[in-house]
Order: C-alpha cells, then sequence, then structure tokens
C-alpha cells in the first residue's frame, strides 16, 4: 500500500512537471516562423504584411508596399520593436498594384502601431502583437 502511495506520488510529480513544460514552450515566442497580418487584403496587389523575428532579435517586416528590417526585444510576454528605416526606393520585383498611395499610406500607419508594441500572446497558432492597436497575425502557408 505504502509502495502504491510513493509510485503515484512520483508518478503525479513527473506528468506535473511534463504539463509545465508543455506550458512554457506554449508561451515561447515562435522565432522563424513568418506570420501573415490577419487584415483583409488591400486590391488590386496581393502583398500582405508579413512579420519574421529571428532567435537573436532580428526582424523582417513585410508592409503592404515596402520591407523593413527590425530589431526586436522579446522578455516573457513583453515586446519591443525598433524598426529600421523605411526605404525611400520602391521594391525591385515590384507587382502591379503593390504600390499605391492608400498601400504607402498603410505602410506607414503600420510602422506607428508596430512602432507602439509593448507585448505579445499566443493566439491558438498565430500571435497577437499588444499595444494601442493590437495587431492579429497568423502563420503563413507559404
Amino acid at each position: 500500500m505504502t509502495r502504491d502511495i510513493l509510485v503515484r506520488g512520483v508518478a503525479a510529480i513527473v506528468l506535473s512537471f511534463l504539463g509545465y513544460g508543455a506550458a512554457a514552450a506554449a508561451d515561447q515566442f515562435p522565432f522563424d516562423q513568418e506570420f501573415l497580418l490577419d487584415a483583409a487584403p488591400m486590391r488590386p496587389g496581393k502583398r500582405m504584411p508579413i512579420l519574421l523575428v529571428e532567435p537573436n532579435g532580428s526582424a523582417k517586416i513585410d508592409l503592404w508596399c515596402k520591407s523593413v528590417p527590425a530589431r526586436v526585444e522579446i522578455s516573457d510576454m513583453t515586446m519591443k520593436i525598433e524598426l529600421g528605416p523605411l526605404p525611400e526606393g520602391l521594391p525591385e520585383m515590384l507587382s502591379a498594384g503593390q504600390c499605391t498611395p492608400e498601400r504607402m499610406q498603410a505602410d506607414q500607419d503600420l510602422l506607428m502601431v508596430l512602432a507602439q508594441v509593448t507585448g505579445w500572446q499566443r493566439q491558438n497558432e498565430g500571435i497577437i502583437l499588444l499595444g494601442p492597436s493590437p495587431l492579429k497575425f497568423r502563420p503563413s502557408d507559404h
């Protein structure tokens, strides 16, 4: 009887550690994964904003028209994004409708929101960047 209690106790401790490890892994930022902004497309172009953060904090952010480098600091659930400069020229590989005046203004607006991000959280397979205007991203399928 005492042996059964001891075995059950050890099993409960092992299972609790396994559960904690799975929960901790779920709270880790998903580095090296492309995330697509969960927003309605801006026609006529097909390009959508994409966020990719590497484990060393380097990031690439594809906006509606252009792309910018960034430095991302993540500590637990807090996040700070330091954006690189928006390129002056248009992208080399320009698709039809990619850089309309509306899209270029949307780039500026998105940069302003990204600069105000203070945290992040998981939502199913995606992430939400938290700040005055939360941004929802879902995993890219390409």
